[in-house]
Protein backbone atom coordinates (compact mmCIF):
# COMPACT_ATOMS: atom_id res chain seq x y z
CA UNK A 1 0.00 0.00 0.00
CA UNK A 2 1.07 3.46 -0.56
CA UNK A 3 0.54 6.19 1.42
CA UNK A 4 1.18 10.04 -0.10
CA UNK A 5 2.28 13.04 2.34
CA UNK A 6 0.87 16.24 1.19
CA UNK A 7 2.91 18.82 3.26
CA UNK A 8 0.93 22.03 2.66
CA UNK A 9 2.70 25.62 3.00
CA UNK A 10 0.12 28.13 4.70
CA UNK A 11 2.43 30.94 5.41
CA UNK A 12 1.93 34.26 4.62
CA UNK A 13 4.05 33.56 1.45
CA UNK A 14 1.54 31.16 0.38
CA UNK A 15 -1.61 32.98 -1.19
CA UNK A 16 -5.10 32.17 0.04
CA UNK A 17 -5.48 31.44 -3.65
CA UNK A 18 -2.90 28.98 -3.81
CA UNK A 19 -4.10 27.06 -0.98
CA UNK A 20 -7.44 26.76 -1.61
CA UNK A 21 -6.33 25.15 -4.70
CA UNK A 22 -3.65 22.67 -2.70
CA UNK A 23 -6.90 21.38 -0.47
CA UNK A 24 -8.71 21.14 -3.54
CA UNK A 25 -6.14 18.92 -4.81
CA UNK A 26 -6.05 16.50 -1.71
CA UNK A 27 -9.47 16.19 -1.94
CA UNK A 28 -9.44 14.88 -5.38
CA UNK A 29 -6.41 12.93 -4.40
CA UNK A 30 -8.48 11.47 -1.60
CA UNK A 31 -11.26 10.43 -4.12
CA UNK A 32 -8.40 8.68 -6.72
CA UNK A 33 -6.74 7.07 -4.05
CA UNK A 34 -9.65 5.70 -2.10
CA UNK A 35 -10.61 3.38 -5.67
CA UNK A 36 -6.56 2.00 -5.27
CA UNK A 37 -6.87 1.60 -1.58
CA UNK A 38 -3.95 4.39 -1.13
CA UNK A 39 -3.97 6.59 2.13
CA UNK A 40 -2.96 10.32 2.18
CA UNK A 41 -1.55 12.11 5.05
CA UNK A 42 -1.35 16.23 5.33
CA UNK A 43 0.80 18.23 7.21
CA UNK A 44 0.55 21.66 7.16
CA UNK A 45 3.33 24.22 8.17
CA UNK A 46 2.94 28.12 9.06
CA UNK A 47 3.39 30.28 11.43
CA UNK A 48 6.14 28.59 14.83
CA UNK A 49 5.99 24.65 13.51
CA UNK A 50 4.48 22.26 11.30
CA UNK A 51 1.77 20.03 12.44
CA UNK A 52 -0.09 16.82 10.92
CA UNK A 53 -3.45 17.71 10.04
CA UNK A 54 -4.80 14.17 8.93
CA UNK A 55 -3.45 10.96 9.91
CA UNK A 56 -2.86 8.53 7.43
CA UNK A 57 -6.45 7.86 6.33
CA UNK A 58 -8.70 7.40 3.41
CA UNK A 59 -11.73 8.74 4.49
CA UNK A 60 -12.71 12.29 2.41
CA UNK A 61 -14.98 13.75 5.03
CA UNK A 62 -11.78 13.82 7.63
CA UNK A 63 -9.77 15.21 4.88
CA UNK A 64 -12.21 18.19 4.51
CA UNK A 65 -12.44 18.37 8.43
CA UNK A 66 -8.42 18.58 8.57
CA UNK A 67 -8.32 20.77 5.61
CA UNK A 68 -11.33 23.56 6.69
CA UNK A 69 -9.11 24.11 9.85
CA UNK A 70 -6.24 24.97 8.10
CA UNK A 71 -5.80 29.08 8.36
CA UNK A 72 -2.99 30.79 5.91
CA UNK A 73 -0.94 33.27 7.68
CA UNK A 74 2.58 33.58 9.34
CA UNK A 75 6.16 31.95 8.57
CA UNK A 76 7.42 29.34 7.13
CA UNK A 77 8.87 26.66 9.07
CA UNK A 78 9.82 24.42 6.09
CA UNK A 79 12.41 22.45 8.37
CA UNK A 80 10.12 21.45 11.05
CA UNK A 81 7.76 20.77 8.16
CA UNK A 82 10.70 18.20 6.83
CA UNK A 83 10.92 16.80 10.00
CA UNK A 84 7.48 15.93 10.67
CA UNK A 85 7.59 14.34 6.87
CA UNK A 86 10.83 12.12 7.50
CA UNK A 87 9.24 11.14 10.97
CA UNK A 88 5.59 10.41 9.38
CA UNK A 89 7.23 8.21 6.15
CA UNK A 90 10.10 6.53 8.25
CA UNK A 91 6.81 5.37 10.38
CA UNK A 92 4.64 4.39 7.59
CA UNK A 93 7.64 2.35 6.03
CA UNK A 94 8.32 0.57 9.32
CA UNK A 95 4.32 -0.59 9.15
CA UNK A 96 4.91 -2.01 5.59
CA UNK A 97 3.53 1.22 3.82
CA UNK A 98 5.52 3.20 0.19
CA UNK A 99 5.16 6.88 1.60
CA UNK A 100 5.76 9.17 -0.98
CA UNK A 101 6.27 13.01 -0.48
CA UNK A 102 4.91 15.86 -2.54
CA UNK A 103 5.97 19.53 -1.06
CA UNK A 104 4.09 22.15 -1.57
CA UNK A 105 5.94 24.97 -1.46
CA UNK A 106 7.73 28.64 -2.89
CA UNK A 107 10.86 27.02 -0.43
CA UNK A 108 11.24 30.06 1.60
CA UNK A 109 11.95 28.92 5.08
CA UNK A 110 12.03 31.71 7.41
CA UNK A 111 11.38 29.59 10.93
CA UNK A 112 13.80 27.59 12.87
CA UNK A 113 13.15 24.25 14.13
CA UNK A 114 12.91 26.16 17.82
CA UNK A 115 10.45 28.03 16.03
CA UNK A 116 12.00 31.35 16.33
CA UNK A 117 12.84 34.02 13.24
CA UNK A 118 15.73 33.57 11.35
CA UNK A 119 15.94 32.99 7.22
CA UNK A 120 19.70 31.84 7.14
CA UNK A 121 19.55 29.55 10.09
CA UNK A 122 16.01 28.86 8.95
CA UNK A 123 16.83 27.84 5.24
CA UNK A 124 20.39 25.79 6.76
CA UNK A 125 18.21 23.65 9.03
CA UNK A 126 15.79 22.80 5.98
CA UNK A 127 19.03 22.10 3.97
CA UNK A 128 19.89 19.44 6.23
CA UNK A 129 16.53 17.65 6.72
CA UNK A 130 16.18 17.71 3.00
CA UNK A 131 19.64 15.73 2.34
CA UNK A 132 18.05 13.67 5.57
CA UNK A 133 14.99 12.36 3.35
CA UNK A 134 16.98 11.95 -0.09
CA UNK A 135 18.97 9.39 2.52
CA UNK A 136 15.97 7.43 2.79
CA UNK A 137 15.68 7.24 -1.03
CA UNK A 138 11.96 7.38 -0.76
CA UNK A 139 10.02 9.30 -3.86
CA UNK A 140 9.59 13.17 -3.55
CA UNK A 141 7.77 16.03 -5.78
CA UNK A 142 8.58 19.51 -4.94
CA UNK A 143 5.94 21.71 -6.18
CA UNK A 144 7.05 25.08 -6.16
CA UNK A 145 3.85 27.31 -5.64
CA UNK A 146 5.57 30.73 -6.40
CA UNK A 147 4.40 32.88 -9.09
CA UNK A 148 7.80 32.58 -10.62
CA UNK A 149 10.04 29.43 -10.04
CA UNK A 150 12.10 30.01 -7.14
CA UNK A 151 16.03 29.18 -6.41
CA UNK A 152 15.21 27.84 -2.48
CA UNK A 153 12.85 25.44 -3.64
CA UNK A 154 14.68 24.52 -6.70
CA UNK A 155 17.80 23.92 -4.56
CA UNK A 156 15.64 22.15 -1.55
CA UNK A 157 14.32 19.66 -4.31
CA UNK A 158 17.89 18.80 -5.35
CA UNK A 159 19.20 18.26 -1.62
CA UNK A 160 16.26 15.91 -1.27
CA UNK A 161 16.87 14.30 -4.32
CA UNK A 162 12.99 15.47 -5.23
CA UNK A 163 11.46 16.14 -8.60
CA UNK A 164 10.76 19.37 -9.26
CA UNK A 165 7.87 21.01 -10.96
CA UNK A 166 7.55 24.87 -10.70
CA UNK A 167 3.46 25.38 -11.02
CA UNK A 168 2.79 28.99 -10.51
CA UNK A 169 -1.18 28.95 -11.67
CA UNK A 170 -1.62 26.46 -9.33
CA UNK A 171 -4.63 24.50 -10.32
CA UNK A 172 -6.39 21.80 -8.10
CA UNK A 173 -6.90 19.16 -11.06
CA UNK A 174 -3.45 19.94 -12.27
CA UNK A 175 -1.74 19.63 -9.18
CA UNK A 176 -4.05 16.53 -9.04
CA UNK A 177 -2.46 14.73 -11.88
CA UNK A 178 0.89 15.64 -11.15
CA UNK A 179 0.69 13.65 -7.78
CA UNK A 180 -0.91 10.62 -9.91
CA UNK A 181 1.71 10.64 -12.72
CA UNK A 182 4.43 11.03 -9.89
CA UNK A 183 2.70 8.00 -7.80
CA UNK A 184 2.97 5.57 -10.80
CA UNK A 185 6.51 6.75 -11.71
CA UNK A 186 7.33 5.92 -7.71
Amino acid sequence: PTCLILALDASGSAAMQRLAQAKGAVQLLLSQSYARRDQVCVIGFRGAHAECLLPPTRSLVRAKRALAKLPGGGGTPLASALQQCLLQALRLQREGQTPMLVMLSDGRANVTLAGLGGRQQAQAEATELARHWAQTGLASLWIDTAPQPEPCAQELARHMQARYLPMPHLQAQRLADAMQREQALA
